[in-house]
């Protein structure tokens, strides 16, 4: 099987140690996985702000990037959405066609593909609130949606489960926005401040210790609406607990 690691330009520059933890959980599950060199970004920023056409450079060269891979892995459930169900920039060829099909976040690689249930490495004895940003709860479906009458389930909380000690928290409403949204929070910054605020207090008044998220993107703008409100609560990447860290 190989894989190809997809590291996000953000988890690059702001949230190393995530990329190096998905590569080592990818290892220990078994993966030989690269890492193409000459990654940037998926074009993600560009087409959430409504100018696709300017992304189609970006897109064509993370596609020449990609290409060939049985299977690409990120762990960030929103660019892994963009990739997957927008990258209509670039031209649709075979090759894009494969590279968009072929594309998975972290937890649905794990848990559909590989289906790793048990992670005997791992403990992380901590009251921990999950959090499912909008990208992997709508988009790729990694758990239930409240507004949808379907028997529960979560990919991610299934396999947390397989971390020794762990223990959950359940806030009062678990999959709403905390409102990073990408540049909502830069066009509609009084309103994602307060979602995020609510998200966070949601989280600290249930008791949680840390909040962990599929998505960095997510777990920084609650990071920093909690440390402005003095909440004390700590953020962590679902790759980092899987592959063994204790705090």
């Amino acid at each position: 099987m190989k894989v190809a690691l997809f590291v996000p330009c953000f988890i690059d520059a702001f949230f190393p140690d995530v990329g190096i933890a998905t590569l080592e959980l990818l290892e220990r599950v078994g993966c030989e996985v690269d890492y193409p060199l000459d990654q940037t970004c998926c074009g993600q920023p560009m087409g959430n702000s409504g100018c696709e056409k300017d992304a189609a450079a970006t897109e064509n060269l993370f596609v020449r990037n990609f290409a060939g891979y049985d299977y690409i892995v990120a762990p960030s459930g929103s660019c892994v959405h963009h990739v997957r169900d927008h990258l209509t920039a670039a031209d649709q060829t075979s090759e894009a066609r494969a590279v968009r099909a072929n594309t998975y976040e972290l937890v649905e690689f794990l848990h559909d593909v590989l289906e790793v249930r048990d992670f005997p490495w791992a403990e992380f004895p901590h009251k921990v609130g999950l959090h499912n940003s909008c990208g992997t709860l709508r988009a790729l479906r990694t758990a239930k949606m409240s507004e949808i009458d379907e028997p529960f389930f979560s990919k991610p909380m299934t396999l947390l489960k397989g971390v020794k000690g762990i223990e959950f928290i359940q806030p009062d409403r678990p999959d709403e926005c905390c409102g990073f949204g990408g540049t909502f929070c830069v066009s509609e910054e009084p309103v994602s401040a307060r979602m995020g605020a609510d998200k966070v207090r949601d989280h600290k008044r249930n008791g949680a210790e840390y909040i962990v998220s599929a998505d960095s993107s997510c777990l920084m703008h609650q990071k920093g609406c909690s440390d402005r409100l003095g909440l004390g609560l700590k953020f962590i990447h679902i790759a980092q607990i899987l592959n063994g860290a204790r705090a």
